[in-house]
């Protein structure tokens, strides 16, 4: 199956050349949704251990990253993952929400990184770090943390589907596809919806206008 370009070992490289040994990517999964958490994950990745068929999460399709997913966890110097929940992400808005998954995802790596590599964002700690915009279709340990980071919060969703079967889940994974959509508009939201999303925002705006 073909992915485009692969991502490379460049920037890990450089930064063993500065004098780093133990490099994390960092990435997150599901900023887009309209339910559920954002899940992060951090990565160390071992330069002398292979690891064949990483790529941004998002170009693989979901038997692809599933079989990758435990290669990775077995085969990484160490990993992590971290997530935030819908009130959380409320509180504070998505962005934020995004960067505290992924510094906490950071404090749990053992042993710990000493230097990382962030897809798109600059972390509040005193690690040094690159942040890489597309740093998941770049960087081999983004991309290793985009593939725990999805297949960490597909499991969440797929277990919450169970619960709330209605909005279809376990498919659509809580971003805001037309059949989560008509569930939305019809049942109102779950605890797990976003509020301060747009057209989370719209369905308690109508529940509250149809019970007045």
């Amino acid at each position: 199956m073909a992915v485009g370009r692969r991502p490379s070992t460049y920037f890990e490289r450089r930064a063993r050349g500065e004098g780093a040994v133990r490099i994390a990517g960092v990435d997150e999964a599901g900023r887009g949704c309209l339910s559920g958490p954002v899940v992060a994950a951090a990565v160390i990745l071992d330069p002398d251990v292979p690891l064949r068929g990483l790529a941004d999460s998002k170009l693989l399709p979901a038997q692809v990253r599933e079989r990758l997913a435990p290669r990775i966890r077995e085969r990484a110097v160490a990993w992590a993952v971290a997530s935030v929940d819908a009130d959380r992400i409320d509180a504070v808005n998505i962005y934020q929400a995004s960067r505290l998954a992924m510094e906490e995802a950071v404090r749990r790596l053992s042993p710990e990184a000493d230097y990382l590599l962030v897809d798109a964002m600059k972390l509040q700690t005193e690690h040094p770090q690159r942040a890489l915009i597309k740093g998941d279709l770049r960087c081999r340990s983004i991309a290793a943390a985009s593939i725990l980071a999805k297949t960490e919060r597909d499991r969440m969703m797929r277990e919450w589907h169970e619960r709330y079967p209605a909005y279809n889940w376990r498919s659509n994974k809580g971003y805001g596809t037309p059949d989560h959509l008509a569930a939305l508009a019809e049942h109102g939201p779950t605890p797990l919806h976003r509020r301060s999303f747009a057209p989370v925002a719209e369905a308690v705006a109508a529940t509250a206008g149809a019970a007045s």
